[in-house]
């Protein structure tokens, strides 16, 4: 299994700048050192209870989180390379600070970029138009590759060791990797794609349908409906396989980096052990979401499918640990007999 990632915070009592850790997406000019202080002390936290940690950024400079943002996505990383050398200059900076930290497994450059979005191609559009589309960004500022490229170098100048984690294209989709001409130039980079899919029907939205979608079953995806079961499933989550497969990646540099559903759904637990066992079949590492999120239960599969009491929304409005007592029981099962 992945190492677990790390649910840094987002905001702090000893910093004063909007982002955390870059300071101002709208302008990198270091990291602030209370931000620093409180990632090392959560990293500090993590090696004594013997836990490796990703460090995963949600935003960098000129991709601001959209939860940060007015929930609108912010593309502004897509569209100008002056930010490439920013967000280059972060990585440099952080990867200095953490390249001796025992926690540290490997550096996820940023959590599921979209440089496709509202670039004209759509989400899940078939090889043959996410390639075309890929080969007309050559050299762009939506060249995902050639960023990654551009900040892993800035990263190995700081540390030549540590892993790097690079998740896929349109929001680490698992068949985003299929549109890339091959490998980054790295030789210690991790790719990473994330599994929601079909998203109509795992999500939250799907919860408020007077007739949710089921699964197995008939689901909205890539514009038209298909059914998804076991077999769906298993041919979607092979696309990153067949692209590790087809320029000589060893599997274990493939990583499912995300996965999950709403654990109230009723497919919940036979998703869960469909995608597992999808993965186990590829050998692949896997890290699902999520484990005792510490602000939404919606995935914490330890909480069973029933809705959490009151004490568990005043704790989190308070600022405190939620007294909710977690049990491994049936919708946790798929995950925990492989724990």
């Amino acid at each position: 299994m992945a190492p677990a990632g790390c649910g840094c915070p987002t905001t702090s009592g000893n910093r004063k700048k909007r982002d955390f850790l870059i300071g101002d997406a709208d302008k990198y000019e270091g990291i602030p050192a209370g931000d620093l202080a409180v990632l090392k002390a959560a990293l500090d936290r993590a090696d004594k209870a013997g836990l490796k940690v990703v460090i995963t950024p949600l935003s960098l400079p000129g991709m601001r989180w959209a939860q940060n943002n007015g929930d609108q996505f912010d593309g502004r990383l897509w569209q100008e390379k002056a930010f490439w050398a920013q967000s280059a200059a972060f990585w440099k900076d952080l990867a200095a600070a953490l390249k001796d930290h025992p926690a540290v497994a490997a550096y996820n450059i940023i959590n599921e970029p979209a440089p496709e979005k509202n670039n004209g191609v759509a989400e899940h559009g078939g090889h043959e138009a996410m390639t075309a589309w890929y080969d007309k960004q050559a050299g762009t500022a939506r060249d995902l590759p050639a960023f990654y490229d551009t900040v892993i170098k800035a990263i190995r100048e700081a540390d030549p060791v540590t892993p790097v984690m690079a998740d896929a294209g349109w929001y680490a989709a698992a068949d985003a990797f299929s549109y890339w001409r091959g490998p980054l130039a790295d030789g210690k980079v991790l790719y990473s794609f994330h599994m929601y899919e079909p998203y109509a029907a795992t999500s939250a939205p799907n919860m408020k349908r007077d007739k949710p979608y089921a699964y197995p079953g008939k689901v909205p995806f890539a514009e038209t409906a298909e059914t998804w079961n076991r077999d769906r499933v298993a041919a979607y989550l092979q696309q990153p396989v067949e692209w590790a497969d087809s320029h000589g990646i060893p599997r274990n540099r493939m990583v499912a980096g995300e996965f999950g559903c709403m654990r109230r759904w009723a497919g919940c637990k036979t998703y869960l052990e469909d995608v597992l066992t999808s993965l186990d079949n590829s050998k692949l590492h896997w890290a699902f979401y999520s484990f005792r999120e510490d602000s939404w239960d919606g995935m914490d599969y330890e909480l069973g499918s029933q809705k959490v009491n009151w004490k568990y929304w005043e704790a989190i409005d308070a600022s405190k640990p939620d007294p909710v007592k977690r049990k491994a029981g049936p919708e946790f099962d798929p995950i925990r007999k492989r724990l």
